[in-house]
């Protein structure tokens, strides 16, 4: 088969018209390896090679377009092109290109998910190593590289959530506020004893005007319902729920 006519695409890509009316989309890449330019023929055999490495090509530039687009670990990478349906040995054979080249690299990923996170998050250390985790990063490449979250701005971050969380409460005081914030901040990942040191500069006593306003809100809701000595215990039971004890003016 003799090759007609050559029309560049899009991504390195070229339309390459055969005279039996088969129009085929090529990489660059393959055009040369198999000098196509120069030789302007084609037969069968030629072309189950040529097909065979523009589909290896097209693994690898896709999966390269990925990376261009958002940092990927080397299981969100091979995870991406499986759903895609390619051959798993091309997607090795792409991935193990792109680490040999530089472009895919678990250690930077990991250095740079943390420092994000850092910035852009509430998240503590251990959160941040089970997530990596979880993208199948080596422990010891995730640990060497949580070295830059120092105790220092774990404490910084750690006393911002605190101060913000007291701030915006508006229905939890004494030590169920306490608690709730321990609570959060373990979940988000922080070291329980940085936690408590910073919790333990706080106070958390009663706080009166938090109280009445809870009071008279539970009043309001469970008077319709109960009176006297039971409206009072269910509104202390209430208040209690939450960490706040009402002690009205006589």
């Amino acid at each position: 088969m003799k090759i007609n006519k050559y029309k560049k695409g899009t991504r390195g890509q070229y339309k390459v018209e055969l005279d039996d009316g088969r129009v085929l989309v090529l990489y660059e890449e393959v055009i040369l390896k198999y000098q196509l330019l120069i030789k302007k023929e084609i037969d069968e055999e030629m072309m189950i090679q040529v097909d065979s490495y523009n589909q290896e090509c097209d693994v690898y530039y896709v999966a390269l377009n990925r990376l261009n687009r958002r940092a990927q670990s080397v299981y969100d990478l091979r995870n991406y092109l499986l759903q895609k349906e390619y051959p798993e040995e091309l997607i090795e054979k792409a991935i193990l290109k792109l680490i040999s080249q530089g472009y895919l690299n678990d250690q930077i990923y990991a250095r740079s998910y943390i420092h994000n996170q850092m910035i852009t998050s509430s998240k503590g250390p251990y959160r941040l190593e089970k997530e990596l985790l979880e993208k199948k990063i080596d422990i010891d490449v995730i640990r060497e590289e949580l070295g830059a979250f120092t105790e220092d701005e774990q404490l910084q971050k750690i006393e911002k959530i605190v101060h913000k969380d007291i701030e915006i409460n508006h229905s939890r005081g004494g030590s169920v506020l306490k608690q709730k914030i321990f609570l959060d901040l373990k979940t988000l990942g922080h070291d329980i004893s940085l936690i408590n040191r910073v919790l333990n500069q706080h106070t958390f006593s009663n706080n009166q005007e938090l109280a009445k306003r809870e009071y008279e809100k539970l009043y309001r809701k469970y008077s319709r319902k109960y009176q006297g000595a039971e409206l009072e215990y269910k509104i202390k039971e209430k208040l209690y729920q939450k960490g706040l004890e009402f002690f009205p003016s006589e």
